[in-house]
């Protein structure tokens, strides 16, 4: 599966997409859940709570292990996704699309200190 050219990534492997409603996606990436394998279980956090960029809003629980998810900006989380809940393996099956996690408010829409996909592919590139 390749890397969307329209969306923004983080070193942790979460991508970040800009709605037209003017808040901000977040989900993990195809790599990402390549690497965790099947995902069993999705913890999100709560409508309301603020994160800071780089606190863990959630974890994901494969066959193989528990990861922290990271928020790769700031805001108040508006929304989650909630068919995760029951289907957690849309996690595996539609990472950057059926399978957001998240949905922010943002403080800002600065994505400076995220990767383009050209720079995520060289990261993952460089780590597989």
């Amino acid at each position: 599966m390749g890397v969307p050219e329209e969306l923004f990534y983080s070193k942790d492997h979460e991508w970040v997409k800009k709605t037209e409603e003017g808040k901000v996606q977040i989900g993990i990436t195809a790599f990402a859940q390549k690497e965790l394998g099947d995902i069993v279980f999705v913890e999100l956090p709560e409508i309301g709570e603020t994160l800071e960029a780089g606190d863990s809003f959630g974890s994901v629980e494969s066959v193989k292990t528990v990861s922290e998810l990271y928020a790769p900006v700031a805001g108040t989380v508006s929304a989650t996704n909630t068919d995760l809940e029951d289907s957690p393996e849309l996690v595996n099956e539609s990472p950057y699309d059926q399978a957001w996690m998240i949905e922010l408010e943002a403080d800002q829409f600065d994505f400076s200190d995220l990767l383009t996909a050209e720079a995520y592919n060289q990261m993952i590139g460089e780590n597989a």
